[in-house]
């Protein structure tokens, strides 16, 4: 990716990284990813607002070579992780007069993880403002946004704000600027639901603010430039409420399709009487789908069978990351099968038990294949799900 002027002297620098298969060692990746970088001309100082993905760091510096860049007064980090951070060593031995500008939190993280000189680091406090002559950039701490380091340049008279990993995408592209489609609303949601999701409360609380703000431009540090910033803002509007939809999420670990045929058995009931299921094969499905159905959820029903004496460990899995990405789903049901005996569901509720969900029935717990007495209990289920999306006024 070669510069490409977002807006008055404020360039895009950054690179796509079109082969990245995971993310993080945990996230797997369809499109690859951005690690986006912007350059800041003022009429007196330059700065380079967050860097680059260390592996990528030697493109990066040719980059900024072969486009003419021979002083950078600030390196601007808004987040310590090292796709953002990897290459300010490089960038300092490239342009040793640079002086890296974030707030504590970060300083102190990458001092630790790039080995970043104390003496290079200029450290700022929320709502500080720092002057390159014709522009002044104004930072925004806003921390638990993804890391409690994390914070926001804010380009005073350009209206144009830099927001790191809030309102990003894993997404390559040609054009910087973001054409709304399918494929971004996705990948978008898809990151959020990801990563952001488990910091709703504090994204919410940042959308709202931008809005307010009513910025011309958001710059993320993943995925394209928001020319329309009301588009992202209002996904993530929708995203961040409150309020689930009416929507059933049913993850199951099945090792002989006894509990696929409960779980396929509910979803049937759930889509006859208007609900919406999304149906997750734990082992063969793709985690982010799963978390993408979480993001809008009201219901999730667990299905497991028995490893030994205790839940498929697939299933364990699921209840403690559905616990970790803190969805806003109101309440939950448990199915499950089992051989020869041993306790199925006392360690998944224990793990669920930190999102306060409301266990519409008593967990059914079936031997080998279910009966006709079970799917009377499944319908029983369906029904107090039923009654429970209208008693929240989603159906």
């Amino acid at each position: 990716m070669k510069f490409q002027e977002i807006k008055n002297n404020i360039y895009y620098c950054g690179l796509n990284d079109c082969d990245r298969k995971i993310f993080d060692e945990l996230i797997p990746l369809e499109h690859g990813t951005s690690y986006n970088s912007y350059l800041v001309k003022g009429s007196e100082k330059v700065a380079i607002i967050d860097t680059m993905y260390p592996p990528m760091t030697e493109e990066y510096i040719k980059n900024l070579e072969e486009n003419k860049i021979e002083k950078v007064d600030y390196i601007v980090e808004n987040h310590g992780e090292q796709d953002h951070s990897g290459s300010i060593a490089a960038l300092l031995k490239r342009y040793p007069e640079a002086k890296v500008v974030t707030n504590a939190k970060v300083a102190e993280n990458i001092k630790n993880m790039v080995d970043v000189p104390e003496d290079k680091i200029k450290v700022i406090e929320n709502g500080e403002e720092l002057s390159l002559g014709d522009k002044t950039l104004q930072f925004i701490i806003a921390p638990g946004v993804h890391w409690p380091d994390t914070m926001f340049t804010y380009l005073k008279e350009d209206n144009v704000i830099c927001t790191c990993d809030f309102l990003g995408a894993h997404y390559t592209f040609e054009d910087v600027f973001a054409v709304p489609s399918v494929e971004l609303e996705h990948s978008a949601k898809r990151y959020y639901a990801e990563i952001m999701m488990p910091f709703r409360i504090m994204c919410k609380k940042y959308t709202q603010k931008l809005k307010e703000m009513k910025v011309d431009m958001i710059l993320p540090s993943h995925g394209p430039v928001h020319k329309n910033p009301d588009y992202i803002l209002d996904l993530y509007e929708d995203w961040t409420s409150d309020v689930p939809k009416n929507f059933v999420v049913l993850p199951y670990v099945s090792m002989y399709k006894s509990t696929e045929s409960m779980i396929d058995y509910l979803a049937e009931k759930l889509e006859n009487a208007g609900i919406k299921t999304l149906k997750h094969d734990i082992v063969d499905g793709d985690l982010g789908d799963l978390a993408m159905g979480l993001v809008d959820a009201a219901t999730i029903v667990l299905g497991t069978s028995m490893v030994l004496a205790g839940p498929h460990p697939a299933s364990v899995n699921i209840a403690y990351v559905a616990s970790v990405l803190k969805p806003k789903a109101k309440f939950a049901a448990l199915v499950g099968s089992y051989g020869w005996g041993g306790k199925l569901f006392d360690l998944i509720a224990q793990l669920l038990a930190p999102l306060k969900l409301d266990i519409v029935a008593e967990p059914l717990q079936v031997k080998g294949k279910p009966k006709t007495e079970d799917y009377l209990k499944l319908d029983e289920i369906a029904n107090l799900i039923i009654e429970k999306h209208k008693s929240i006024g989603i159906m």
